[in-house]
């Protein structure tokens, strides 16, 4: 799940509203596809026989997800089903297929991060990058859509992914948590989306940012 305004630069900048288009499409796709693939590999084969375990994005793109995501600035993917009886571990095996998403996308992350550091020469003074206006541009915008729906996704409201993280570090006691998330999760996240709560996020988003850029050398 995540969003980015895409209408908005339609007019004023096309290339830009053709880049985000691609980059959001792509990383939220792969993100479902690590959903699936991390149920597979725990022995479920559902996604795998849903046809969910496929890079082609039409079939991870939630139709009104998507239209929603050019007119309203917030949309989502299709989520991938799978059946947690079925995981070769019950007490960890849902997690794992959760945090799948959120890795996918900082992987993404990585790699844009790691191509840049290797079209660019960063000096002590300027950046000089040789990719191409539109390769580069691209790279930029990928980098950034991924950290944002990797650090989006870990907050701990369902439907985000982070809320599988509930169930293993909570304590019995304190299941109830979980219960009130389940039934008002939704509206609190809206909440967030429209009121402009999402500022918060922005030092750790900056982190995970610098982080990986440090981390490529970058």
């Amino acid at each position: 799940m995540g969003g980015f305004g895409l209408l908005e630069y339609l007019q004023s900048d096309p290339l830009v509203f053709v880049l985000l288009t691609v980059g959001l499409i792509e990383a939220i796709a792969l993100h479902e596809y690590a959903h699936a693939l991390a149920a597979d590999l725990q022995g479920d084969r559902l996604p795998r026989a849903l046809g969910r375990l496929t890079l082609n994005p039409i079939k991870h793109l939630d139709p009104l997800g998507t239209i929603l995501l050019f007119l309203a600035g917030f949309g989502w993917g299709k989520p991938v089903e799978f059946r947690r009886e079925a995981l070769s571990s019950q007490r960890f095996g849902a997690a794992l297929v959760a945090l799948a998403g959120p890795f996918m996308n900082l992987l993404l992350a990585v790699l844009a991060a790691l191509s840049l550091s290797l079209l660019c020469n960063v000096g002590s003074v300027s950046v000089t990058c040789t990719g191409g206006d539109v390769v580069i541009g691209f790279l930029e915008i990928f980098f950034g859509l991924n950290v944002l729906l990797a650090v989006f996704n870990l907050l701990p409201l369902p439907p985000l992914d982070g809320s599988r993280l509930l169930t293993i570090f909570l304590p019995p006691n304190k299941q109830n948590i979980i219960f009130f998330l389940d039934r008002y999760g939704l509206l609190i996240l809206l909440a967030l989306v429209f009121f402009g709560g999402f500022t918060i996020l922005v030092p750790l988003i900056e982190f995970f940012r610098d982080l990986i850029l440090d981390l490529v050398g970058f």
